[in-house]
């Protein structure tokens, strides 16, 4: 029988011109999904892949197996205070979405007993339990499923909630009678995802976006009332500012935070004053200070102050205590702020919120995501004179790689709670009361089978970039593996936004690790791991960095004895697609396989067509390759679709969503048919999987988004070696 071949595609030429450059472009027809033609060719490429990768359905399916088996399906999230009742999560075997419930929560005990979450065990209902929406219900007649808010009131008598249908996050707003137990006839279309209830619950708070999906509004909608006629808060025309609200942890106030990847401008409306509040209010900091901030409003002694984390003249943030604005002059007002946490060159602070007893702030050392506490005593002091505040942080953390992360902290609550992640070691939820310094475990995500975290490792290794820069590696591996011998190697990275790819434990992981690789998280530049220079140090006209820094992270690994250089494969998303795509243009023959998940990779024709979604967005991380002819040439100089070379590609498979709003479907399926058109015939023929009911996040559904695994990590071990019988 011959080799299936993959679908012929028409080469339409489409000429681009900018800064006197001119780029033919012979595949931007398939942008138009509308046409016939367009989903006749994607369906026939999921065909061509699934017959291509039919060999490999063995291994996804033991894959598949391995996770639902190391899963305990029945289950449930830890319940989550708010006001008078408990909330949580069931997941329920065989089924795609969680189940989501309350009790009533005790109010009349000490503290650590009000703030005790209910014993709940998986799969058994609990007295004067409630299931407030059975998403696996609601999802019964839709395509796609995503739960967008989910917001109880505080008196616990409406829950607002919304879904996105389809895949493309532009989400129905619903409301639930949670006293009536019925599903209200109000709805409202359309609404950007982190919609919520004010705290009076007599009106909800949610944005908007535009034909680009930038959100450019917030509204304000009141309970029984037209959505037609629902009040403007804020409108941001800029297109290059992404627009969002929430409230304040004391919950006096609504944060409306306009801003990008390098300034920002919010206003705090209390929500006494909603009503009046209008767009010629004073901002804390005006954008046209360029400062990067948050705020956080604090009351100390009857005195209301703002917690504010700024950038100006401290790359890595400082936290500052200061008066609420009177104008908008910024030197005036910065010579009344007190320093709560100083800059230092070594930690990137993150932000600033509040407990009823403490200040918590987020900070980034070495690294490691931590979290450090100080009494609001301490606070009050410094309101007074120039006292410097003390920090701690919870102690018995002996993960040498690990993230602890903020999961819930509120003014009126003595309880903290955040997770523990690291790389080997299943997360762990806390709840910390800092007052007593008491830490309690409240769950261990737990993974049956023979699994024990001794039986992994997981350490840190340096590369060398080009310039010397030492990039940090997250290593992990079978602790029992030879380390005398080669061993295939998955190497993943990111590298863009200031996103840090932070230690998460994943059970999917452990069939890579099972079978013998070694699995590497490359932090490279561009990301935030390192503060904020190290972000700086890989955007605009910096953004190379990032691709040379993996590619002289291979190369590290390569010299080393536990490495088979010649299984050494690369993934990565989004972004991370991007930094796929051109690491395979500098050097394809490194690799054994490549997997690009919903990849970034025709950047420069997305970001030169404003009208396209959050194109205008990202001009503040790439650059504006419209106005910019330096920005225009460098972009293209490292633009996967772009640089394609005429030698031997490794096998690779992109993997992408239609209806994706973040990275549109045509990207991927450009640059396949672009590699099929110019690489070396030699090559394995490049593969498109799209996922025909799917976002940025590919299908929905748990069991779904554990095929989607298997079959990347099939991808993987197939061209690695590893037995397709798994």
């Amino acid at each position: 029988m011959s080799a299936p071949q993959p679908p012929q595609t028409k080469r339409l030429s489409s000429v681009r011109s900018y800064h006197g450059d001119s780029f033919t472009d012979s595949y931007e027809w398939l942008r138009d999904k509308e046409n016939p033609e367009v989903i006749d060719y994607l369906t026939a490429e999921n065909t061509f892949t699934e017959r291509i990768t039919a060999g490999q359905q063995p291994l996804r399916d033991t894959i598949f197996e391995e996770i639902k088996e190391r899963t305990l399906e029945t289950d449930l999230s830890v319940p989550q205070r708010k006001g008078n009742f408990w909330y949580y999560s069931r997941s329920v075997e065989g089924k795609q979405y969680p189940v989501m419930c309350r009790v009533p929560a005790q109010t009349d005990g000490t503290d650590s007993e009000n703030f005790t979450p209910p014993t709940v065990e998986p799969g058994t209902p609990v007295d004067h339990e409630t299931v407030l929406l059975d998403c696996n219900e609601f999802a019964k007649d839709l395509p796609f499923f995503s739960l967008g808010s989910f917001s109880p009131a505080e008196d616990g008598s409406l829950l607002a909630f919304s879904v996105d249908a389809s895949g493309d996050e532009r989400f129905t707003q619903h409301f639930y009678n949670c006293e009536t137990q019925q599903l209200l006839d109000e709805t409202i279309d359309n609404v950007f995802a982190g919609s919520f209830l004010a705290p009076d619950a007599t009106s909800l708070i949610y944005t908007v976006a535009d034909d680009s999906w930038r959100p450019y509004q917030i509204r304000r909608h009141v309970l029984g009332t037209s959505a037609d006629n629902d009040a403007v808060l804020f409108n941001e025309p800029d297109v290059t500012m992404w627009l969002g609200a929430e409230i304040s942890a004391d919950k006096s106030a609504l944060l409306i935070d306009s801003g990008n990847s390098e300034f920002s401008e919010i206003y705090v409306v209390p929500f006494a004053e909603l009503d009046t509040f209008h767009e010629a209010a004073t901002p804390v900091i005006a954008r046209a200070q360029k400062v990067q901030y948050s705020v956080e409003p604090v009351t100390l002694d009857s005195q209301k102050y703002l917690l504010i984390c700024h950038n100006f003249e401290a790359v890595n943030s400082e936290l500052v205590l200061a008066p609420y604005p009177e104008s908008e002059d910024f030197d005036s007002y910065r010579a009344l702020w007190k320093p709560v946490m100083k800059h230092r060159e070594d930690v990137r602070i993150e932000g600033a919120t509040l407990s009823a007893t403490h200040l918590v702030v987020s900070a980034r050392a070495n690294t490691t995501s931590r979290l450090f506490f100080s009494p609001l005593s301490q606070l009050r002091e410094l309101a007074i004179n120039d006292h410097q505040l003390v920090f701690s942080e919870p102690a018995g953390f002996d993960d040498e790689l690990y993230t602890c992360s903020l999961t819930s902290a509120s003014a009126d609550s003595p309880v903290v709670r955040f997770s523990y992640e690291a790389w080997v070691t299943p997360t762990r939820v806390y709840d910390f009361f800092p007052a007593t310094d008491q830490l309690l475990l409240r769950k261990e995500t737990p993974v049956l089978g023979d699994f024990s975290t001794d039986n992994y490792t997981a350490y840190r290794l340096w590369a060398s970039a080009e310039d010397g820069t030492r990039i940090p590696l997250s290593i992990m591996h079978r602790a029992d593996l030879d380390m005398t011998a080669p061993h295939p190697v998955l190497q993943y990275g990111y590298g863009s936004y200031e996103a840090s790819m932070d230690p998460v434990f994943g059970i999917a992981r452990l069939s890579l690790l099972d079978r013998g690789v070694i699995f590497v998280v490359a932090h490279i530049r561009g990301g935030g791991e390192l503060g904020r220079n190290w972000y700086l140090k890989g955007k605009k006209l910096h953004k190379k960095n990032t691709f040379t820094d993996f590619v002289a992270t291979t190369d590290f690994l390569a010299s080393q004895e536990w490495v088979d250089e010649k299984r050494i494969a690369i993934m990565g998303g989004s972004a991370g697609g991007l930094l796929i795509g051109a690491t395979l243009n500098l050097a394809p023959e490194k690799y054994c396989a490549a997997v690009a998940q919903v990849p970034f990779v025709d950047a420069l024709t997305t970001i030169l067509d404003p009208e396209l979604p959050l194109s205008a967005l990202e001009w503040e991380e790439w650059g504006n390759p419209i106005e910019s002819s330096e920005v225009y040439e460098y972009m293209k100089s490292y633009t996967p679709y772009e640089n394609i070379r005429p030698v031997v590609y490794p096998p690779i498979a992109a993997v992408t969503s239609l209806n994706d709003t973040r990275v549109f479907y045509v990207e991927p399926a450009k640059w396949v048919a672009q590699l099929r058109h110019t690489i070396d015939k030699n090559s394995a023929t490049p593969l498109l999987k799209i996922e025909m009911d799917g976002g940025h996040g590919g299908g929905s559904g748990r069991y779904t988004r554990w095929r989607d695994i298997a079959w990347d990590y099939a991808f993987i071990l197939t061209h690695m070696g590893i037995p397709t019988a798994g």
